[in-house]
């Protein structure tokens, strides 16, 4: 079935084998300008180049590629694009300009001490295309980038300098800002030291002449943004906004499994200490060596670009997750507040990464670019769930009634079980294909339940939809005082629980479980959050098994006597009915036949038990 969060649905944008940082700028004709590093070969490789190619139809067709830069040409990679008031676009890029074959390597598994992967050294350059990205001036610019101690610091003493970028360009009050990432050595993880600089030109926007325009490099000082005290060695991918209020806000990525941010009040010159990034409710995001973006919208609030989870290296970038962000005031000046989380795109390939987005917004409507690496993609967003992460940071909610099959309340009810339909399956027999294979039904369902529980004692029974034989669907307590869902088609079970220490007993609590058939991941939201794992577990979401074929409690439902409970439709039928055993622990049940939305979970918590 179709689901837009697929990454299959969106548009390809047409690239060589290797595909990275698909940028765009809107042209002053009314095109989109895409900017793609690529190339024959894998990540880094010779030959990898830049290419611009432009749609006139929102993405979903390209023109022929021209090249920036030629394929047989010493490599240049990680372009960025600024458009000035005139309309001329200039492209910033790393370029090997001396066609170095390698560099010195400072650190294993480099074991003859170079290091043959030359992408991210040389000049850092720039070219400018004043026909809307049709073609592009035959000279290219240096940019001067300031010494810091980093560059004294790496094998060659600042001689040859380390650095890339991934950070659109921004302007502040006629200024232009272009990110440039440092990096001390190459080794393990092939970065083995970075941190992040603002390269500054006050006459860009509207100096004619690219051989008249100034750079000065930022911070003030010797060093570039880094990890916040206490952290590790990367601090790299910076990415921008500019605040109401003129402050910069950066957010970049680490190893220490949370993405770092700070704030600059004075144009770049000085910066907050940075700290790792948190949720409005104060819990402290996860995030691996990945890319995160932070874009501003139109209407002057935020999204974030994240993976959802505490890794430290560059794997597991599937599903992507986006929180919306809103300014408040605070002490210092405007900040922004993020909400919880939504997943945004997915591959069904778990092992398929997914990065270096960019986000652009036409006649209301949002847009998410990003690349596997070898295919780059236009996707074009569902606005209801942007405009539900931003209601998140409102403050209210409402109850979500859409596809709730059962509303069963402990007060109400003459009974301890409830008679309900058979849930979606989540995949089915295709009968119009050839081999009569599996038809992807990405269906789900969401159980969220109001409980107040004495002891956590594992073990026990919440919530039984399941067959003696252990076919359907249950919520059990666990022996780690959390709660559990068991999924079983009799063939096979998956399981996931909650995260340790949110249950209190005698406390009531809101617990929701969504089973999501898109990409095949239960997620658990209790009292109004999203359970990420904190630190008991890198990962608060989990996979169920993608051969999974339904959680009823038979193939074809036998009859079962009806139980009492009220549905918020109308009893079914008995032929199709089975059966849900609710503890007394519980105060009110929901069962929704599709996966809901964190936000409308929230929305449910917010409208309390009542």
């Amino acid at each position: 079935m179709p689901d837009n969060r697929h990454i299959a649905t969106g548009y390809e944008i047409p690239t060589e084998r290797y595909s990275d940082q698909p940028y765009v700028v809107k042209t002053e004709d009314g095109a989109w300008l895409c900017t793609i590093t690529t190339g024959g070969g894998v990540e880094g490789a010779s030959g990898q180049h830049i290419i611009a190619t432009r749609s006139a139809n929102h993405g979903r067709t390209w023109s022929p590629p021209v090249d920036v830069e030629p394929a047989d040409g010493p490599e240049a990679s990680y372009a960025v694009p600024l458009k000035t008031p005139s309309g001329r676009i200039y492209l910033f890029y790393n370029h090997n300009t001396d066609d170095r074959r390698y560099v010195i390597a400072d650190d294993p598994p480099y074991k003859d001490g170079k290091c043959y992967r030359v992408d991210s050294q040389g000049s850092f350059v720039f070219k400018y295309s004043d026909d809307h990205g049709r073609t592009w001036s035959a000279k290219r610019y240096n940019v001067p980038v300031r010494e810091m101690a980093i560059d004294r610091e790496n094998p060659y003493r600042g001689e040859i300098r380390y650095f890339w970028n991934v950070g659109k360009p921004f302007i502040l009050d006629g200024a232009a800002y272009v990110s440039l990432h440092k990096v001390g050595g190459l080794g393990h993880g092939f970065f083995t030291r970075s941190e992040g600089v603002l390269l500054r030109s006050e006459n860009i926007m509207t100096e004619a002449d690219p051989g008249k325009i100034i750079w000065e490099t930022l911070p003030d000082g010797d060093a570039g943004l880094r990890t916040p005290p206490g952290g590790g060695p990367i601090a790299e991918e910076h990415s921008y906004v500019v605040l109401s209020d003129g402050a910069i806000y950066s957010v970049f990525r680490t190893i220490d499994g949370h993405p770092a941010y700070a704030y600059s009040r004075d144009g770049g010159r000085n910066w907050t200490e940075p700290a790792y990034k948190r949720y409005a409710n104060g819990g402290l995001m996860k995030h691996p060596r990945a890319a995160n973006f932070v874009w501003k919208c139109e209407n002057g609030k935020y999204l974030y670009w994240f993976h959802n989870h505490g890794g430290n290296w560059y794997e597991d970038r599937n599903p992507v997750w986006l929180c919306g962000g809103v300014e408040v005031d605070s002490n210092e000046g405007r900040v922004i507040r993020w909400s919880q989380p939504e997943i945004a795109i997915y591959d069904d390939d778990t092992y398929i990464r997914m990065s270096y987005p960019d986000l652009i917004e036409e006649a209301g409507h949002y847009y998410l670019l990003e690349t596997q690496k070898d295919v780059a993609r236009v996707h074009q967003l569902d606005p209801d769930l942007l405009e539900a992460l931003w209601r998140q940071l409102d403050g209210g909610g409402s109850l979500t009634s859409e596809n709730c099959v059962i509303e069963w309340k402990a007060e109400e009810a003459t009974g301890n079980n409830v008679v309900m339909p058979p849930l979606p399956p989540f995949n089915t027999r295709d009968h119009q294909r050839p081999d009569y294979g599996t038809k992807d039904m990405r269906s789900g369902f969401t159980v969220e339940i109001w409980l107040q529980i004495e002891r956590l004692d594992g073990g026990q029974a919440l919530v039984d939809a399941r067959a003696p034989a252990g076919q359907g669907w249950a919520l059990q307590t666990t022996a780690r005082g959390t709660v559990e869902i068991i999924l079983n088609d009799g063939r096979s079970e998956s399981r996931w629980d909650c995260d340790p220490d949110l249950l209190v007993a005698g406390k009531l609590h809101q617990l929701a479980v969504i089973v999501d058939g898109g990409p095949k991941i239960i997620s658990f939201v209790v009292d109004g959050v999203l359970c990420d794992g904190g630190d008991y577990r890198q990962f608060g979401w989990g996979r169920f098994n993608a051969a999974l074929r339904h959680v009823n409690s038979a193939d074809k439902n036998p009859i079962i006597a009806p139980g009492s409970g009220s549905s918020r439709d109308h009893a079914p039928a008995e032929a199709d009915a089975q059966r849900v055993e609710i503890s007394s622990a519980i105060r009110l049940l929901r069962i929704y036949d599709r996966f809901l939305r964190t936000s409308e979970v929230i929305g449910n918590f917010r409208s309390g038990l009542s």
